[in-house]
């Protein structure tokens, strides 16, 4: 197995990105509302469509970041 000090840079950016985007997709699930709040403008005029794009959008960019991680982690490293 790979050891931490000889992992790639890309692999920690790589799991960070599908880190931050998993909360997110969580957290557009509990409060849909936070677009509107954050940025102060509601682009789907309340019907919620925007909100479900960006859950199927970030879950997807979740999971290939992951797997995109996972390649690296398993991937041969030089000693």
């Amino acid at each position: 197995m790979a050891r931490r000090e000889n992992l790639a840079r890309r692999f920690w950016v790589e799991t960070a990105l599908a880190t931050v985007s998993s909360i997110m997709a969580v957290v557009t699930l509990i409060s849909r509302e936070w677009i509107e709040v954050v940025f102060g403008v509601d682009p789907d005029h309340g019907n919620g469509v925007l909100e479900w794009a960006l859950v199927v959008g970030l879950g997807l960019a979740a999971a290939t970041l992951g797997l995109m991680a996972r390649v690296e982690w398993r991937r041969p490293h030089p000693a």
